[in-house]
This record gives structure tokens, C-alpha cells and sequence, in this order.
């Protein structure tokens, strides 16, 4: 199973991805600007979604569409 950012690049466990859109996390007022850079990601068994951790947020869900490789 491969895994595609919204460029088409290939992601791994452990990589690196900026946000490509101003994104609001639910359940809180955060908003997660675009280009924040997101260290660390892991993947699911969704091809369509990763899991990663942001400033104090832990266990959040992105989806692919809005993230391109670092």
C-alpha cells in the first residue's frame, strides 16, 4: 500500500510534510496554519490518512489531500 501526498510524492513512517491548507481541528479552537511544518508522521491502515502529533495535540488524524512532502 502506498501512501501520496497532494503532489503525488510518496510518504513513509518518520517523514516530514507541510500543510497545504488552513485546517481546524475539532474539539478545539486551534486552527493549524498552512505551511506548518508537521515532524514525524505515521501512517494508518487508511491510504487517505496519517496520524501525527502538532504543538499540543497528540493522536491527530490528517488527510493526504492537505499535506505535500518536506
Amino acid at each position: 500500500m502506498e501512501v501520496k501526498d497532494s503532489n503525488g510524492a510518496v510518504l513513509k513512517d518518520g517523514d516530514s510534510v507541510t500543510l497545504t491548507k488552513d485546517l481546524k481541528v475539532k474539539g478545539t479552537s486551534t486552527t493549524l496554519k498552512r505551511g506548518t511544518l508537521v515532524k514525524g508522521i505515521r501512517l494508518t491502515d487508511d491510504p487517505d490518512e496519517v496520524e501525527c502529533r502538532v504543538e499540543k495535540i497528540k493522536g491527530l488524524v490528517l488527510r493526504t489531500e492537505f499535506l505535500k512532502k518536506a
